[in-house]
């Protein structure tokens, strides 16, 4: 699914990602933690296709080469990313921009866009399957939104679009216990045999709900540890620096 080797990463003179290499089978759950500064939404950044970073390695999804891609045709392939801050967008409907980014997508694919009718009742189902209040898909997307129903509607998009690979950066911060199992619902109801996940997160919480697969520690720009969901809670005890 994705092949990340020897990545590095500048802005300018500031090195963030030292020979970064990963591995993500379709099928599976990787976490991604660190402290601040590692270099975490740097590499969601990147995925993602946001400009102004200095980059070398190489990058292939689906054995394509990634760098190649601008970032609408990433979300094309595939690709999708749950932001940590989802800004507001005065001006835009919620509904209007869920039915446009799915129908974009369906169209690049050679698939038949969805009309009204059909996508009034995906939205409906799928709002209801993540205890989304319906009424806030009339408003402004995002705007007046909490932290929390601002992550909710990020899942939501991504369970309309059901992408192949899901990076959700920092999802988790800022919820309450209901919101962030929510969260992980629908983060699980996705889970499948050709849907991949990529996490990114400060705390062991999340991974409670969402079990990995994989757990990778993320420090000075580089993957340090990796092991299994223990090694999350091995790092709950012991914090980032009581590694070995």
């Amino acid at each position: 699914m994705l092949k990340i080797n020897n990545l590095k990463a500048k802005v300018g003179e500031k090195s963030i990602l030292n020979d970064f290499s990963l591995d993500i089978k379709p099928g599976e759950v990787h976490a991604i933690m660190g402290p601040n500064g590692s270099g975490k939404s740097t590499l969601s950044n990147i995925l993602s296709g946001k400009k102004g970073y200095d980059v070398s390695g190489e990058i292939k999804f689906e054995g394509i080469d990634l760098f190649s891609l601008e970032t609408e045709e990433r979300a094309h392939k595939g690709i999708f990313l749950a932001f940590q801050y989802p800004l507001e967008i005065p001006g835009v409907n919620t509904n209007i921009f869920l039915k446009t980014s799915l129908n974009a997508i369906r169209k690049a694919r050679g698939e038949k866009e969805l009309d009204a009718l059909e996508f009034l009742k995906l939205v409906k189902q799928k709002s209801k399957e993540l205890k989304f209040d319906e009424e806030k898909l009339n408003r402004q997307l995002n705007v007046g939104f909490s932290g929390g129903e601002k992550k909710k509607n990020e899942i939501l998009q991504m369970s309309i679009l059901n992408p192949k690979l899901s990076i959700l950066d920092e999802t988790d911060s800022g919820l309450d216990i209901d919101a962030l199992k929510t969260v992980a619902q629908g983060v699980n109801a996705l889970r499948k045999k050709n849907n991949s996940f990529l996490i990114i997160t400060h705390y062991q919480r999340l991974l409670d709900y969402i079990k990995p697969d994989h757990v990778h520690v993320l420090m000075n720009g580089k993957i340090t540890k990796s092991g299994g969901p223990e090694l999350a809670l091995e790092l709950e005890k012991k914090g980032y620096e009581g590694l070995n």
